[in-house]
């Protein structure tokens, strides 16, 4: 080896200026929070927004890619051919290749990755808003470790965003199991959260050990664990069939904890019921968005050759889960474990678009599949983190607001909020005209296209049970006498962030085009 092929060339690191600005900030906040003593944590909590603010800029304004489609979008496509090389221009934006890779590969910036790293930072930056209130009233979880766990955790999602080598979609995936195990057992005086946080633990271990296991098979079957040289070999025919088949079942396997879908779902319940609702809220929200970029990049990105294998396991999960969580969650009487069973039919439902991209190796169906389960994922997520800040909302000192009977004559004391809930119930019901209904109209729409109509109306069937526990929720609401006349009161903040949520479910519901051309544009310019 010469001396020139032995010099080190360092990565670029431009693209993953966002991943060192809120790494760095995580780090600046745990020390200055040595130094600050303050009960209420504002400065963390000012410090952790203002972090996730400045990644989200960052994410913007060093991607000409992102610049230019939200530009598009915002003016439209002659502004933006207009417009978009001006300001790139001006800031100085480096103009390369639509997908750039980093990190010897290991690392891959892309268009639904930046978009999915903006959705992340919202969504976060709206979890925190609507924990502030719960968190100050319990002094024993009022903590500044709440909020650089939630940043460590964002920095695992980001990562696993990017991810073009299994070695680095396991680490993001610990960074963020790590911090989600801690955060669940946050309030070390209660029992639940201390049984959930160590049942996820425990099966939260043998799941990763079921994702390492299926990538060293995959390892073995072709001799890389970079997933476009996978993809290269695989096309090829320079893999070994039998390991190969062995590895995608452990890799789905694994995968499929993270999603928390049948059968691999029994931590969800126990954990969204035993963990604090702060938390609750940011495991039912944020990691979605994460977990639905690894199967892109892994199964569609990398094992696409073998899309008959994997999609035939994922047709089986998707039935399960659609199933098992809609019968399951109506015979729940708190609200968080309905949501929870909830969240699994969700999941579920997602899959669906993921099933139908490839059908008899014909793969002109991808786009809309894929882009219609992106869709979902993104409406899915904020309604829940709509849903759930009600709950935290409802709550106070010494109350917890997680039974479906305490939203009894909600109308009454709050008809405004009562609304704002109706909307996330019938959103996630799939009523005409949320946004939900045109989530589950967009993957019903690829899935038939695919020629699964069987498919479809059990995928209908099991929306329309799933109807009865929602709309139970909004007649307690509305019918019910309330236990408690007193009228809510609630942060000024909470009530503005609450309020745009549920009009932006109701919004989206009526102009769904402009999120759904987002998604299928990105994935045009990145698969």
């Amino acid at each position: 080896m010469t001396l020139a092929e032995m010099q080190f060339v360092p990565p670029d690191l431009y693209p993953v200026s966002a991943e060192i600005f809120l790494l760095s900030m995580a780090c600046l906040i745990l020390i200055v929070d040595l130094f600050v003593r303050d009960k209420k944590n504002t400065l963390s909590f000012v410090l952790t927004q203002l972090t996730l603010l400045g990644a989200a800029l960052i994410t913007v304004f060093t991607s000409a890619r992102l610049l230019s489609l939200l530009i598009a979008v915002t003016l439209g496509p002659e502004a933006a051919a207009d417009l978009t090389p001006r300001y790139i221009e001006a800031l100085g934006i480096p103009v390369g290749d639509e997908i750039t890779y980093t990190f010897g590969k290991l690392y891959v910036d892309d268009l639904m990755g930046d978009l999915l790293k903006l959705m992340l930072y919202l969504t976060v930056m709206l979890v925190l808003f609507y924990s502030r209130a719960y968190l100050l009233e319990r002094e024993q979880m009022a903590k500044s470790e709440y909020y650089t766990l939630t940043l460590f955790a964002t920095l695992g999602m980001m990562v696993m965003i990017s991810a073009n080598h299994l070695v680095t979609v396991y680490i993001g995936v610990e960074l963020l199991s790590l911090s989600l195990y801690a955060l669940v057992a946050l309030n070390r005086d209660s029992v639940p959260a201390t049984e959930a946080a160590m049942k996820y633990f425990v099966l939260g271990a043998l799941a990763s050990g079921l994702l390492l296991y299926g990538m060293s098979m995959i390892y073995g079957a072709t001799g890389s664990l970079e997933i476009t040289a996978i993809a290269e070999r695989l096309f090829s025919g320079q893999a070994n069939k039998t390991i190969l088949g062995f590895g995608v079942v452990f890799l789905v396997s694994g995968l499929a904890f993270k999603l928390g879908v049948v059968p691999f779902h029994m931590w969800i319940p126990d954990v969204y019921h035993g963990a604090p609702t702060p938390v609750t809220l940011f495991i039912a929200s944020a990691p979605k968005l994460a977990a639905f970029a690894i199967v892109i990049r892994v199964l569609v990105n990398g094992l696409i050759v073998v899309s008959q294998d994997w999609q035939a396991m994922l047709l089986i999960l998707a039935v399960l889960s659609m199933a098992v969580g809609n019968f399951a969650a109506i015979a729940q009487t708190n609200l968080k474990r309905m949501l929870a069973y909830s969240a699994i039919s969700h999941m579920g439902f997602m899959l669906l678009g993921l099933v139908t991209g490839v059908v008899g190796g014909d793969a002109r169906y991808a786009l809309n599949a894929y882009s219609s389960s992106m869709f979902y994922v993104i409406t899915y997520v904020l309604t829940s983190a709509g849903t759930f800040g009600m709950i935290l909302l409802l709550s106070r000192s010494g109350f917890e607001s997680d039974e479906i009977s305490d939203f009894a004559g909600l109308n009454k004391r709050s008809p405004w909020f009562a609304a704002v809930m109706m909307m996330m119930m019938f959103s996630m019901a799939g009523v005409p005209f949320f946004v939900g209904f045109f989530a589950k109209f967009s993957v019903l729409q690829a899935v038939v296209a695919a020629g699964y109509l069987w498919l479809a109306i059990a995928a209908v069937f099991f929306s329309l049970v799933g109807a009865y526990y929602y709309l139970r929720v909004v007649k307690v609401m509305y019918f019910d006498p309330p236990a408690n006349k007193t009228p809510i009161t609630a942060p000024m903040n909470a009530k503005v962030l609450m309020s745009a949520n549920g009009l932006a479910v109701a919004l989206l519901g009526i102009f769904p085009q402009t999120l759904m051309s987002l998604c299928a544009f990105s994935l045009l310019r990145s698969l």
